[in-house]
This record gives C-alpha cells, structure tokens and sequence, in this order.
C-alpha cells in the first residue's frame, strides 16, 4: 500500500482545500507535471486559483479536467479521523476530498507518467484543467479558464473528467452527459391586510397555489434514449410576516428545471411564463442558468474509455446522464466529447470519505489505457 498514486493522493488530501482554497494543490502537481515537458500556467480569478497545463500543441487535445477544492466537513466530531490527515483503514483511505475528487487528481497525474515512461513522442498534446471552484459558486473556476482559452484560439478534443461517477464497483458506470439546470426566483405581489377583511386584500399564497400545482403537473418533455423527461421542483417558499392575523404582501418561491436535450432554456422559460399568466399573477421571475443540458454521443472518446474499462477492470460500464452537474458543463459547448469517469460516489460529501486503495491504482491504470488509445504513436 505504498504506490505513487496512493503518495500522492495522501498529500493532496493533507491541504485543507475547503472551497474556493486551493490550499496549494496545484503547486504540488504542477511540481509534478513541469519535469514532464508541460507548460503550466496558473490562470487565477478573483479568490479561485485555476490551472491549465499542457504538452504539445497540436490536434487533437486530450483535456483530464478536475477540481482541488472540497466541501466543508461538518460536525467533526462524527468523523473517525481528522479530515485533513488521512489514515488507511480496512483497505480505504479516509479524509474529505478522497473520492471526490483528489484520489481522481493523482491517477491522473501517475497515468500521465507512465504513459510518458513509454511514449514520449505521442500523438497531440495532453493537457490538464483543474480549478479550486467546483464545490462552491463555479464562477471563477473552470468557466473562466474555457473563456480565456476560447480567447487565445485553444480547441479541447476529448476531455474526461474525473467525477466520482461509480456506483457499486469501479468502473461501472461512467456519465456521457448531463442534464441541463435552470433555476427560478418567482416574486409573486398581493395586498397586505388583516385576515378578518379579505375582501381588502391580495393573498399572494392563494394566488399562486394553483399556478404552481399547473407547473408542478405540466409535461414538459418526453425524455429520450438517454435522458429521462424533464423535471421541475420547488425547493423553496417564503411568504408571511410570522403573525397570524395578517395576509401577506409578497410571496417568494424558488424552483428548478433539471432538463433533457429535448427542451431549451428558452422554451421552458415561455412555457413557465404561460402557465403563470394564465392564472392572472402580478409576479416577476429572476433566472440563473447553472448549465446547459450536453450530452457525448458514442465516438472515439466514449470508445476508448469503455475499451480501457474492459480491459483494466473487466467489467462492461454503463452510460448515464443522471446525477447533479459537474464542469463538463463548461467545457462540452466549446465542442469538445465529453464523459465522466472516477471512483464510487458512495460517501462523497458524507462524514468519513473513503475510497479503496486498490481501486486508486486501478483507476490509475485504466487512465493510463485511456492515454494510449488516444495518443500513441
């Protein structure tokens, strides 16, 4: 238990990188990869520190893209260890970031070693972005780095980000796409008064309940072969001064649309205002756009990938486009293939993060294949 990857998983999970603080992971694989012939450069903005290295320069580009920063670890006193100083226990290695996602970011950076020990002279350039701003806001991490190499003419042909995207085993299930996120703040105006002269009144929750029963009951798609149908949900709503013998004046309600390729931004925001109008409101809607909905159709990157997996792991994966959203959002509409693949997201985010120390050096290698069967010679 004692392989380069596992070494250099342990010091990048010893800096508590809590999002956006890199905490200086970047400095110990940049460290890592400029012995290589990689030109590194560090692109930070505002408090996120982001960094895109590369060696070559020609077509096409393998992209391994990740994030260095973690979640807070919450009651401390839960975990078995500190989080911060990780222990090996049973066969796992425990600390916060484990599987999601700095166990991803040292087979990365061991795969790119071997594979150079043997191909030194490789095909196109292989390349790495990495932010510190992927468990936080996603404002200044890796949407920045694609607008600043969009800028300077920087194409990605294929990238794989290393998500935690297994479910039971390693391997068996990688993500060839995401659904799209939109979400809505929708302000909804009544008349304050007092509840014992309604007819003096505008009652914003009376107002609003059935037009969000018709959104909650709408079909807005019929999925596809690869995305379920298109979900909306209201995850929060305000409304009420705290006593009981005034209607309120203002009723606030936030809601998600987690969409398939089969509907636009555009379409759900009129057909959501349809619906609303319908029901005669005096509202206005504030929208955030997390990301777009993408998805990687088989070509030569979802081939090589499940290739390797067959042959590392021995087992078949399965597609999915399932779970929450991840940078590939940022970097598939520049026209890059993009698909997800890393170790089990079984306790990612949750007290006590673990991933297997063998599946560390699995995940290694299949990366490793990864390389070989897009860029040897």
């Amino acid at each position: 238990m004692n392989s380069a990857t596992l070494s250099l998983a342990i010091e990048l999970l010893k800096r508590e990188s809590v999002t956006p603080n890199d905490a200086g992971c970047l400095d110990i694989i940049a460290d890592r990869l400029t012995p290589l012939g990689f030109t590194v450069e560090f692109l930070p903005f505002g408090p996120v520190a982001n960094l895109w290295a590369h060696r070559g320069t020609a077509d096409p580009v393998f992209t391994f893209a990740g994030h260095t920063d973690v979640v807070p670890v919450g009651d401390l006193a839960a975990w078995g260890n500190d989080p911060f100083e990780p222990i090996i226990l049973d066969g796992h290695l425990y600390a916060r970031g484990s599987a999601d996602m700095k166990g991803s970011l040292a087979a990365m950076v061991t795969a790119i070693e071997r594979f150079l020990e043997h191909d030194k002279s490789h095909q196109g350039t292989i390349s790495l972005l990495l932010t510190s701003d992927e468990e936080g806001i996603a404002t200044d991490g890796t949407v920045r780095v694609i607008e600043n190499l969009q800028v300077r003419g920087q194409s990605i042909t294929w990238c794989l980000v290393g998500e935690p995207s297994s479910d039971t085993c390693l391997g068996d299930v990688i993500r060839n796409g995401r659904r799209g996120s939109l979400n809505g703040q929708l302000l909804v105006r009544g008349i304050e008064g007092h509840v014992a002269y309604p007819d003096r009144c505008v009652n914003p929750i009376h107002a609003v309940a059935p037009a969000l029963v018709a959104l909650s009951n709408h079909h807005w798609d019929d999925g596809n072969e690869f995305y379920p149908p298109t979900s909306f949900q209201i995850s929060n709503i305000t409304s009420g001064t705290g006593a009981e013998n005034v209607v309120p004046a203002l009723l606030e309600a936030k809601f998600n649309f987690r969409f398939c390729t089969e509907n636009t931004v555009e379409n759900l925001k009129s057909r959501t205002k349809l619906i609303l109008d319908a029901h005669n409101l005096d509202y206005t809607i504030e929208w955030h756009l997390s990301g777009d909905a993408f998805l990687t159709p088989r070509g030569a990157l979802l081939d090589a990938v499940s290739g390797a997996i067959r042959q590392v792991l021995e087992i078949e994966p399965q597609t999915s486009t399932g779970g929450g959203t991840s940078d590939g959002r940022f970097i598939a509409p520049i026209g890059a293939e993009v698909i997800e693949f890393g170790p089990l997201n079984a306790t990612i985010h949750k007290t006590n993060e673990c991933i297997s120390v063998t599946d560390l050096d699995r995940l290694s290698t299949t990366y490793e294949d990864i390389l070989t069967r897009l860029l040897r010679n």
